[in-house]
């Protein structure tokens, strides 16, 4: 049976802002990003750690205090999934969910008749670091980051030197494991495949290293699913503050990034100045848009609701909505099921 969680909703009031000495540009097209005087709203003020995932009958599943969280249509909280010890969240064509289990070292996924199947474990006999996001291109097939944060003397995987590699790696649809990105970035978190299968943004984010990378990557992607080589496009970087985390496309091909950190976290994260929230990049990289979110860490976001025109977003537990101006892009279920 589902636990059932009490739930403390309270509201904040938080405008949306421009930051205008941040290189923020108007939209090309000229389309809003949110929905005039649209601010942020408090839903939950716990469960909502990470990868949010959102299913027209269950409502929206979340990664939270070891579980996986529902938040139903009506709002109500049960856990769905008890001691998943999951992060990124991902419902692929089918409308199987897609898991990253940084507790398990492995990538599963809930078939539909509710069995679990191990997708992914080890890479040349070495068990994974911490799976913590996944994206599917238009083939199916899978690509997850593969970070590793707090105590590394676990971590296997290591290069043909005896490096130790924190990766990007590619589930095909016969099963085997490739690995797309070894070195280019420091950390890498977030990521998501563009519709067109054209790019793979991935959010590098070693925020507990001195100088560490804080910064959003483009890479171009070739036919068969590897990183096209000298593609690596700095689209931005966080400097002093929290890199980015998870992020989601709308329909206009935008992309909407977690980042940022409230306050100072010496002798790591020295900003002066709030900046945790959703940084809306156009499909060329210009920053058009900032939501601040008042709460740390503001760690991933996802569309939602009926018109999927809700975009939720998970902070230090909490979670936020906001609406968009159109809707976002999911992979499942699109306009024809």
């Amino acid at each position: 049976m589902p636990i059932r969680i009490s739930l403390q909703c309270t509201v904040a009031a938080f405008m949306i802002v421009l930051l205008n000495g941040a290189g923020i540009v108007a939209d090309d097209a000229g389309t809003p990003v949110f929905d005039p005087g649209a601010e942020p709203q408090m839903l939950q003020t716990t469960g909502a750690g990470e990868g949010p995932a959102w299913h027209p009958e269950l409502g929206l599943l979340t990664s939270g205090d070891g579980h996986i969280m529902r938040r139903s249509i009506d709002g109500e909280r049960t856990v769905w999934i008890e001691g998943a010890g999951s992060n990124g969240l991902l419902f692929d064509r089918q409308g199987r969910l897609v898991i990253c289990e940084p507790v398990g070292r492995r990538v599963s996924r809930i078939e539909s008749d509710g069995t679990r199947t191990v997708l992914a474990e080890t890479f040349e006999g070495m068990r994974f670091n911490q799976p913590n996001d996944v994206t599917i291109d238009s083939k199916g097939r899978i690509y997850f980051s593969d970070p590793k944060y707090g105590d590394r003397q676990t971590m296997e995987l290591v290069d043909a030197e005896g490096h130790k590699v924190e990766g990007v790696y590619r589930i095909d649809s016969d099963g085997s494991v490739s690995r797309v990105i070894t070195h280019e970035v420091d950390r890498p978190n977030g990521l998501i495949v563009t519709p067109d299968d054209r790019y793979l943004f991935v959010a590098d984010n070693n925020n507990n290293t001195i100088g560490g990378a804080r910064k959003l990557w483009r890479f171009e992607l070739q036919e068969d699913g590897t990183v096209k080589p000298d593609s690596q496009t700095l689209i931005h970087d966080w400097g002093a503050t929290r890199g980015p985390d998870g992020m989601k496309l709308d329909s206009l091909g935008r992309l909407y990034v977690a980042a940022g950190l409230n306050r100072q976290n010496p002798p790591y994260e020295t900003q002066h100045k709030p900046t945790a929230g959703i940084y809306v990049f156009s499909p060329e990289g210009k920053l058009l848009e900032f939501a601040p979110i008042p709460r740390d860490e503001c760690t991933n976001c996802a569309f939602g609701g009926d018109d999927l025109r809700t975009l939720y977003v998970t902070a230090g537990g909490t979670l936020w909505s906001i609406r968009t101006a159109v809707p976002g892009y999911v992979l499942w279920p699109t306009d024809d099921e």
